[in-house]
């Protein structure tokens, strides 16, 4: 009997691996273990996700879990080119009982076959593949976290990220790494920028001479000096660059490189668990900010400074004497919930609007003027304020009507409309793009040809440096590609009515919940809402997301329809 197989791999494009090359070899070691018994009729490649991240986080791994639930699949079993790019940690004990539920079959290579679910060996092999995956991951991190903090305090290498304001970036010669260096990646290191540097110069001493914070922010808007929004619109998109606010010139204040000193470790990645209640989900990667005295600086001078330590240091002891903390007592904040946390926008200035507790209530206000130089006239209220019962009623009310069972059959016409993908475009561009990749490898290989035939050295390796940089920017846009097509695989008239069905029931108790439990709902529904005052109307979208289904019902891993807009 022949066996029809389905293969399953991934890939993650963090280190620079190729996807394409990566597929194919996972795919050779599948089919050099299926190849006698069956044919490969269907793939499941999930490009650029985490192995960390669990099989109904990954689009296409979710893809194949929903495919087992349908007895006319059109495949018998599931083949794995290597257990450590697909299981991490606990992730087989969790998902092998699927399999077996179905009846579909896993083989592995390591294994030699199928895995026999009654097999206690099989069971303990999984278990260390799992076990090495989770740890080849941490000590990468361990590694690459270890390696950059000494190539900032020894070296005082520029790792990265953005020039901050009164710097800009200059070419400090090849990679030296010699493979990154043969692909064209090259060191930067910062420079004075002569129209910026003079602007910092200027906040440090007029903040030392006694003009505040915000009177700074006001003479730089008045005469037209760019705000570093402003500046770099580029690198600061999110920022409206209209004035300069307050915030931008306390940051400048407290940056310590304007001393010269590269700074590393400011911030560090924190896995914490999605759901405390259900730790199969996995974790979701938050920044969070470290003390200084964790910071990493340079063992000396990497750059030209800009104002020198004494300032520096003097401008700092003038900050901590300011404003609550200079008193040394600890404050206690009061905690209240706030259900609209981080969804609400003002209209006016698109800035998200923050939570306020006043006279025992939840409110939400923007205080644009406050934050911004107001030199140029904004036209923007002092304060915007909105009350979040005010809001409450009338949004749960939408959702309920939305998703209510007798409105099924128009809202599934309303995402169905909603979710047309341009699949024919995005093959052609695929298909362009790889044969391009191609092409490249091609021209590589004749290189290496006529290098071998005598040609001149340096002459082949500018063109070779040529065509690496042309092939590894094909390869991006083509993993980056294949990733978004995934994503916006349309959904099934099936999927959306699981969707809707399994959101009807989740709104019914939206009533009786909890400002924290209802701010997890409007996440989980990726609500966005933009107030505008002068109306006084609120514009909502909502885009529900896969793991809504994941933590409500058993039919998760369905791809998120496009936005519903209510107001």
């Amino acid at each position: 009997m022949t066996i029809r197989f389905g293969f399953y791999g991934r890939v993650s494009t963090e280190d620079q691996q190729d996807p394409e090359a990566s597929r194919n070899w996972q795919r050779t070691r599948a089919l050099a273990l299926v190849e006698s018994h069956g044919q490969l009729v269907t793939e499941y490649f999930d490009i650029g996700h985490s192995r960390s991240l669990p099989w109904k986080r990954r689009p296409e791994a979710t893809r194949l879990l929903e495919a087992l639930k349908d007895p006319h699949r059109g495949f018998d079993a599931v083949v794995i080119g290597e257990p450590q790019r697909a299981f991490y940690g606990n992730q087989y004990s969790l998902t092998f009982p699927v399999f077996e539920h179905y009846g579909v079959g896993l083989w592995v290579p390591e294994v030699g076959g199928p895995i026999d679910p009654s097999s206690e060996a099989h069971d303990l092999i999984m278990g260390v593949f799992g076990g090495m995956s989770k740890g080849e991951r941490n000590r990468i991190k361990i590694r690459v976290r270890t390696a950059m903090g000494s190539q900032a305090q020894i070296e005082g290498r520029f790792l990265g990220g953005r020039p901050p304001y009164g710097y800009r970036l200059t070419d400090a010669g090849p990679h030296p790494n010699p493979a990154k260096a043969a692909d064209g990646k090259r060191l930067h290191q910062l420079e004075l920028d002569p129209e910026t540097a003079p602007v910092v110069e200027r906040i440090f001493h007029e903040y030392l001479r006694g003009t505040g914070v915000f009177a700074i922010a006001q003479q730089l808007t008045a005469e037209g000096t760019p705000s570093p929004a402003a500046r770099d619109r580029q690198r600061n998109p999110h920022r409206c660059g209209i004035a300069w606010s307050k915030s931008a010139v306390r940051t400048i204040l407290t940056n310590p490189r304007y001393m010269g000193r590269q700074v590393w470790g400011k911030q560090r990645k924190h896995e914490q668990l999605l759901d405390v209640e259900d730790v199969a989900l996995g974790h979701q990667t938050r920044m969070r900010w470290n003390e200084a005295d964790d910071w990493l600086w340079s063992t000396d001078i990497a750059h030209a400074p800009i104002v020198n330590t004494d300032t520096f240091n003097a401008v700092q002891q003038r900050l901590a004497s300011r404003g609550p903390r200079s008193t040394k007592r600890a404050t206690a904040r009061a905690k209240h919930p706030y259900a609209f946390k981080g969804l609400l926008y003002c209209g006016l200035c698109n800035r998200r609007m923050q939570g306020t507790w006043n006279h025992d209530r939840a409110h939400y206000r923007c205080r644009f003027p406050s934050e911004y130089a107001i030199a140029n006239k904004l036209d923007h209220p002092r304060s915007v304020y909105l009350r979040e019962d005010q809001l409450t009623p009338a949004l749960d009310s939408w959702l309920a009507e939305v998703f209510a069972p007798d409105r099924v059959r128009s809202t599934l016409e309303q995402l169905a409309d909603n979710q047309k993908c341009s699949t024919t475009t995005d093959e052609e561009a695929v298909t362009a793009l790889r044969q391009k990749v191609a092409g490249c490898r091609r021209k590589l290989e004749r290189h290496k040809e006529a290098l071998e035939a005598g040609a001149d050295a340096s002459l082949v390796a500018g063109w070779s440096s040529e065509v690496q940089n042309e092939k590894a920017a094909a390869e991006a846009q083509l993993a980056q590609l294949q990733s978004a097509s995934r994503r916006t695989r349309p959904m099934t008239a099936t999927q959306i009515h699981k969707t809707v069905r399994a959101l009807g029931g989740l709104l019914t108790v939206l009533q009786r919940a909890s400002p924290e439990d209802k701010a997890e709902v409007y996440r989980q529904l990726d609500l966005t809402m933009t107030y505008d005052p002068t109306r006084k109307m609120v514009l909502v979208k909502t885009r529900p997301r896969p793991s809504v289904d994941q933590l409500v019902v058993s039919e998760g891993g369905l791809e998120p329809p496009r936005p519903l807009v209510g107001h």
